[in-house]
């Protein structure tokens, strides 16, 4: 009985690079961006990650044109 093998498929942080998902470094460096903006005011960690993330997955979207 013969291994069927697995075509090349993309990685998964590939596909959805493409599909223009920020990964999470990028997210994670927006969010200390914005935590330094506000003059490192502790407690809105969450508040900046949903922002960074928002922000970075609506520049995508305008970049890809969707």
């Amino acid at each position: 009985m013969h291994a069927r093998l697995k075509p090349d498929l993309p990685s998964e942080a590939e596909t959805l690079k493409r599909m223009g998902v920020p990964s999470h470094e990028e997210v994670a460096a927006r969010a200390y961006e914005l935590f330094e903006e506000r003059g490192r005011t502790h407690g809105h960690d969450l508040d900046d990650w949903l922002q960074a993330e928002n922000e970075l997955l609506e520049a995508r979207q305008e970049h890809l044109g969707l």
